[in-house]
């Protein structure tokens, strides 16, 4: 239902940029996690499908941006100024109810999400 592309390998300082494509329009908000090596999950950021209202967590906020097209049904993370501490495999996550709390509030928790993508690494280095 979630399909990620755009990860890889790039080193200190560089740019990814990271889509999600769904395969049907049935969702609010979309959003992106990572995982780490013996690491949670952690939400890194998200967009609400109506109103284009985003939250990011405080680890890659100014750093990433993350954009939708409504139209073709996909989500981009634009990431910029990565170092090593951004190496993880990145999620894609859907919400398929309407969104009825605070983006910070659902945001960051892995609970929200109905649906995820396989996932697709990211490898920073120097």
């Amino acid at each position: 239902r979630l399909v990620e592309s755009g990860g890889g390998a790039v080193q200190t300082g560089g740019s990814l940029r990271l889509s999600c494509q769904a395969s049907d329009s049935d969702y609010y908000m979309l959003a992106w996690f990572r995982q780490a090596p013996g690491k949670e999950r952690e939400g890194i950021s998200c967009i609400n499908k109506r109103d284009a209202k985003t939250w990011y967590a405080s680890a890659v906020n100014g750093r990433f941006t993350i954009s939708q097209d409504v139209a073709k049904k996909t989500v981009y993370l634009q990431m910029n100024g990565l170092n090593d501490e951004d190496t993880a495999v990145y999620y894609c996550a859907a919400v398929s109810i309407p969104i009825v709390a605070t983006l910070q509030a659902m945001c960051p928790l892995v609970a929200t999400y109905d649906f995820w993508g396989q996932g697709t690494q990211v490898t920073v280095s120097s």
